[in-house]
């Protein structure tokens, strides 16, 4: 048992180091921190399960630090249990360049990172999917998995929209295992939060189904009744800390002025002084560390335990476990996907590549026992539900496939956070348009190299009777922005299939798959064993010698089939190169992308979207048969011709470049 005192002493030694670092680096928040070591303390000497010498053990609880602008706290923490990869030097070297201490969380810096935060409200939405996945695989796996989810998240992540998102759904499934902590300070960098929010937080928060307790922040036996509360609650649960921001700083403690600014030597003197800590920078007192470092063992005999039961578990099942939270797939997935491949080759069907998703879904989904599905509320029109994904309802966690609502924003972050759990693969439905309510958690994604898949349908002007707010113009050019991101955008069945097995084989990015709603005839006719869609791009008809290359994607390769054979017809040689991902092209061995680039005098584009990132593939001369301005309402055949991207536009714009 620790007494008031040696509490009081530790939450200070993360107090101090907080301050410390932000003061030596000139730049960073020690608000927080200091406002928020007593929770911090009580959480991780009485209740946090988990173990520093085996930091990725599939059990522990998860803590998220959706406030990622205090990651002192996050550091501190990690140091003083005894994380291996958390030394006094990398706290010193806080927010400096190459150091594992960054100004916002990262993970994969440091064990202990559970996920990249900083924006907000991002942790509290990926908080909810480690709580949908140790759910759903506490059905599947029992004690195996069997823990608690705990965010701790400021004023800002619940004004960020996403909150409302996150919170609402994870009311409505009941995940009683989320603990949220608020940091009830009152203040952001502006001055009072009474100037810009007057919300009812508890209110709020009791109207989406949460538990809901209100604690003096700063008094150890309140925040552990509150845990304990939450522990036997059926809902998740709200712990609301009335803090102190920049508790015990005399002079500045409770203002903005200690949000995000070092405290400054004379404050943190006399902070020194009234908390009755004499030592140095960053040097903990003996007492506290040993405390610290005890507190850092309590759960290795309950990580023993759980080894011992894994260890025990029936063959079968333990093999599954562990290969799933390897992240490795299973034995016979490639092979799966040639067969099928095979049969495409002999139908060559005429198929929207949304519903050539769904087919090789229904492939993979009885393959995978690890995917889960889920759509934003466009089941049928995203086409990801298939014959093993039965829905997950509040009462039973049994199925596979989450009705996220419409949440886009909420879903993509929540997916993040089931990816970063381990053993569960998820993808998500929503149309590409609303990609851009996405963007922030596919950026993280992306940021943090974690696979998470996203089938974006409806994917150009092929939307055609929804009009422009639903036609996609700039969002493809935007998701290739993203660096570490693969956007794919496959031309037939047989392009969405490979385009699937890469995504889901690819480990360390996320993947989005961009698809139509009209259908296309096959491009691709003959079987290949090779995954054409692994380099990108790849010589689809013609010679390299063609007087003009055409590059496509999706749904516009058929267009330049079409202009292909119409050329041909007037003795002009012509090779068309399907271009399902730029991304994994402009990674291909130098040899390769001079091969496919190819020096025909003449070089068209052909994308139903802006030209923005073509002319890697043409040159600034290139010509370009695409979007330039938004969309229309109409048939697709009809938007198409309005805007001119047809096999006829394309041949005029090859014979004037060889004219």
């Amino acid at each position: 048992m620790i007494s008031p005192e040696e509490h009081n002493r530790m939450a200070n030694a993360i107090r101090f180091l907080a301050m410390d670092a932000v003061e030596k680096a000139n730049s960073g928040h020690p608000g927080l921190p200091m406002g928020m070591a007593d929770v911090a303390t009580v959480l991780f000497t009485k209740y946090l399960r988990f173990d520093p010498k085996a930091p990725h053990w599939p059990n522990r609880d998860r803590f998220v630090l959706s406030a990622g602008h205090g990651s002192m706290l996050l550091y501190s923490v990690l140091y003083l249990t005894g994380y291996e990869d958390m030394s006094i030097e990398d706290i010193k070297q806080f927010r400096q360049l190459g150091s594992k201490t960054a100004g916002h969380p990262e993970y994969g810096h440091a064990s202990g990172i559970e996920t990249t935060t900083g924006p907000l409200g991002q942790g509290l939405a990926n908080g909810v999917g480690m709580a949908i996945a140790e759910r759903k695989l506490n059905l599947e796996f029992g004690d195996l998995q069997d823990h608690h989810t705990y965010v701790m998240c400021g004023d800002g992540c619940l004004m960020e929209g996403i909150s409302h998102e996150a919170i609402a759904l994870a009311g409505h499934l009941k995940l009683n295992k989320l603990i949220l902590f608020w940091d009830n300070n009152s203040i952001t960098i502006d001055g009072a939060v009474s100037l810009s929010d007057s919300t009812d937080q508890i209110a709020r928060f009791k109207a989406v189904h949460w538990n809901t307790i209100e604690v003096d922040g700063h008094d150890q036996d309140a925040i552990a009744a509150a845990i304990e509360e939450a522990h036997a609650s059926d809902r998740p649960t709200l712990i609301a800390c009335k803090t102190i921001i920049g508790f015990g700083a005399p002079n500045k403690q409770g203002t903005h002025k200690v949000h995000g600014s070092p405290l400054g030597a004379d404050e943190i003197a006399a902070t020194r002084k009234a908390l009755n800590w004499e030592s140095e920078p960053f040097v903990i007192p003996g007492d506290v560390l040993d405390l610290w470092r005890t507190a850092g063992k309590r759960s290795v005999s309950t990580r023993n335990d759980w080894e011992a039961g894994l260890a025990s578990t029936e063959a079968a099942k333990k093999g599954e476990f562990t290969r799933r939270f390897e992240g490795k797939l299973p034995e016979g997935f490639d092979a799966a996907i040639s067969d099928y491949k095979k049969k495409l080759a002999e139908t060559r069907p005429t198929v929207a590549t949304r519903k050539a998703s769904e087919d090789a879904l229904e492939i993979i989904n009885g393959i995978l026992p690890e995917t889960l599905g889920g759509s934003a509320d466009l089941t049928p029109s995203n086409n990801t539900k298939t014959s093993q994904m039965h829905s997950i309802t509040p009462t039973d966690f049994a199925g596979r496939y989450v009705h996220w609502g419409i949440r886009e924003h909420g879903m993509a972050s929540a997916m993040n956070g089931i990816t970063l759990h381990g053993g569960l693969i998820p993808y998500g439905g929503g149309f590409m348009i609303f990609s851009d309510y996405c963007r922030p958690p596919i950026r993280l994604a992306a940021l943090m190299g974690i696979r998470v898949i996203h089938v974006l349908t409806h994917d150009s002007i092929g939307v055609g009777e929804d009009g422009p707010t639903h036609q996609p113009v700039e969002q493809m050019a935007s998701l290739r922005a993203i660096p570490n991101l693969m956007m794919f955008r496959p031309a037939d069945a047989t392009e969405t299939a490979e385009c699937w097995q890469i995504a889901l084989k690819t480990t360390n990015r996320p993947s989005g798959l961009a698809l139509t709603r009209q259908n296309l005839t096959a491009a691709r006719t003959e079987y290949s064993e090779e995954n054409l869609c692994e380099r990108g791009a790849y010589n689809l008809a013609g010679s390299a010698d063609a007087q003009v290359t055409i590059f496509a994607s999706g749904s516009e390769v058929e267009i330049a089939v079409a202009a292909r054979t119409a050329l041909e017809a007037k003795g002009i040689s012509v090779r068309v190169v399907s271009v399902p991902c730029t991304e994994l092209f402009f990674e291909q061995p130098d040899a390769y992308r001079t091969e496919i680039l190819g020096n025909s005098p003449v070089k068209i584009a052909v994308e139903a979207a802006v030209r923005q990132g073509w002319d890697a593939f043409i040159g600034p001369d290139g010509a370009f048969v695409g979007m330039k301005s938004f969309g229309a309402s109409g048939p697709a055949k009809d938007v198409y011709k309005h805007f001119g991207i047809t096999p006829e536009a394309v041949v005029a714009a090859a014979e004037a470049k060889l004219a």
